[in-house]
């Protein structure tokens, strides 16, 4: 596994202890049960923890943020140990990985935490929230139309995405109208420590 880089005591400040606990659960039992790949234990801490938490500063105190298809809790058990003024919702369809979600938690203590089984586009009549965050979860495009319904009234979508997130907002482009979203503004965030930038594609409400 990684060695810790100094950028997470940076990011985690007081908590730096719980980041560490949760980093141990993906490098175990996380891929025991197949929610990461033991290939990216060399990289865990930058590719995915860290490429995740930088993301705190894009949230805001008393926000309540729905992490879809959290998988391995990513973005948001990062996103909540960093940025703990929040609170956040674990959304996973998948019985085996909120069954691991939810060990996961019980080990951190994050009362400002809960996980929802389900589909976000099963979630419109029962969760408001003001953002919502994603990755490696389907299209831009997909998003959209999956997360505007539960956006509450100048909410933002916060979509993680890889060098092609310029290519995906042109082809999300009528999804985004349609939704009532602004065109997205692109944020790097993490660069230089993480090397490769955490790209985060921002829609908001209009």
């Amino acid at each position: 596994m990684e060695s810790e880089p100094a950028l997470a005591a940076e990011l985690f400040g007081e908590r730096i202890d719980a980041a560490r606990r949760y980093a141990h659960h993906p490098a175990t039992t996380g891929v025991e049960w197949g929610l990461i790949g033991p290939r990216e234990l060399p990289r865990l801490w930058t590719r995915h923890i860290l490429n995740c938490a930088v993301v705190a500063e894009l949230i805001a105190p008393d926000d309540v943020v729905g992490d879809v298809g959290s998988g391995a809790g990513l973005p948001g058990i990062p996103l909540a140990l960093a940025r703990a003024d929040a609170r956040y919702v674990l959304i996973e369809p998948m019985e085996r990985r909120v069954e691991w979600l939810r060990m996961v938690l019980d080990d951190l203590e994050l009362p400002h935490v809960r996980v929802v089984r389900g589909r976000v586009e099963e979630l419109v009549d029962d969760e408001v929230f003001t953002v919502v965050t994603a990755r490696a979860v389907k299209s831009l495009a997909v998003l959209v139309e999956w997360c505007a319904p539960v956006l509450g009234p100048g909410g933002r979508l916060l979509a993680l995405k890889g060098a092609s997130v310029d290519a995906e907002i042109e082809k999300a482009r009528k999804q985004i109208r349609r939704a009532k979203l602004e065109l997205p503004v692109v944020h790097e965030l993490g660069s230089p420590p993480l090397g490769i930038p955490t790209r985060v594609a921002e829609l908001r409400r209009r």
